[in-house]
């Protein structure tokens, strides 16, 4: 019997799903100070909020899947801070409700605009370490070290309502492995997984995208593959090696035009002009793109430009 897919209603009413864009740097541009190893979470903690608006504000935009603040939201993070799991867990319980307030606040406003989408944000090992590891993937954790570092996240995720979840800017095709073999547990879970990249052919660890296809393909519970946190004139080539190893919907949710520096942790423009989301939109619906949306930098209005051309 086939899995139930939260994806299918939205895709067989049309061409593509307009996926939210960045939170973390939207937050920093409403006056939040991310200089922080839990980057978007601390908001989470201190001004939720924030958090809450920016939603808002993508649904408003057209998008059709709010992603989650749990990407960096982690027991081991908030152990830092004197969290305990419990407390962690509800953080980002807390997480979901505010999408799920988002989403319902906006329907009031939009009674047609449904369906729409909760995603639960599952960030990468690298993630956690807050040191620009998840553009290499250059850690090495047991299978069972990686599934006792994801299954309170997951677990809080599903308990608090996600519809799918977004295990997203994964460098690792170890740690995706582990992750798809975790998810296995939880007869419920839906999710895509996305990835870095090292170059079109390669994830960041240097595995072949033909590989990590190969290698999720065992797991009915991945409804969507792709890419996200790249470079936006990368995507494409990417999107177009993927379509030709995977049946599956691809999603794509780039980096704006400008350069991420991991050492400086500064975002600059190359000198070149830098192109939008909407100008590659078509390319990547060519390129087998079913799932679309932006990450860092990116604005409502990036989204906006998406939806009018859906």
């Amino acid at each position: 019997m086939p899995l139930n897919n939260p994806l299918t209603p939205l895709l067989s009413q049309q061409p593509f799903v307009v996926l939210d864009g960045a939170l973390a740097t939207e937050l920093e541009a409403r006056g939040c100070n991310l200089a922080d190893s839990l980057w978007s979470a601390k908001v989470l903690m201190e001004q939720p909020e924030l958090i809450y608006a920016v939603h808002l504000d993508y649904f408003r935009a057209g998008a059709q899947c709010a992603i989650t603040a749990s990407y960096q939201a982690t027991p081991a993070g908030f152990a830092a801070r004197g969290l305990d799991e419990a407390q962690s867990r509800a953080l980002i319980a807390r997480s979901v409700a505010l999408a799920r307030q988002a989403r319902e606040d906006f329907l009031r406003e939009q009674p047609d605009a449904g369906p729409l989408l909760v995603a639960g944000s599952v960030g990468p090992y690298g993630a956690y370490l807050a040191d620009g590891s998840e553009y290499r993937g250059d850690y090495q954790l047991t299978d069972a070290q990686f599934a006792a570092f994801h299954r309170p996240r997951v677990e809080a995720l599903l308990e608090a309502g996600v519809d799918l979840l977004a295990c997203e800017t994964l460098p690792s095709l170890a740690e995706a492995r582990a992750l798809a073999a975790l998810l296995a547990q939880y007869p419920q879970a839906r999710a895509w997984f996305s990835f870095t990249l090292r170059d079109s052919e390669h994830i960041s660890d240097g595995s072949p995208l033909a590989d990590v296809a190969a290698a999720l393909a065992p797991y009915p519970q991945i409804v969507a593959l792709g890419i996200n946190c790249v470079p936006l004139e990368d995507a494409c080539a990417a999107l177009a090696r993927l379509h030709d190893v995977t049946p599956l919907p691809l999603v794509v949710y780039p980096n704006s035009g400008e350069q991420y520096d991991a050492v400086s942790k500064t975002w600059r423009h190359d000198g070149h002009t830098c192109h939008t989301l909407s100008h590659h939109l078509d390319a990547w619906r060519a390129a087998g793109a079913a799932l679309i949306g932006g990450c860092c930098r990116t604005t409502p209005a990036d989204i906006a430009a998406l939806n009018a051309r859906r």
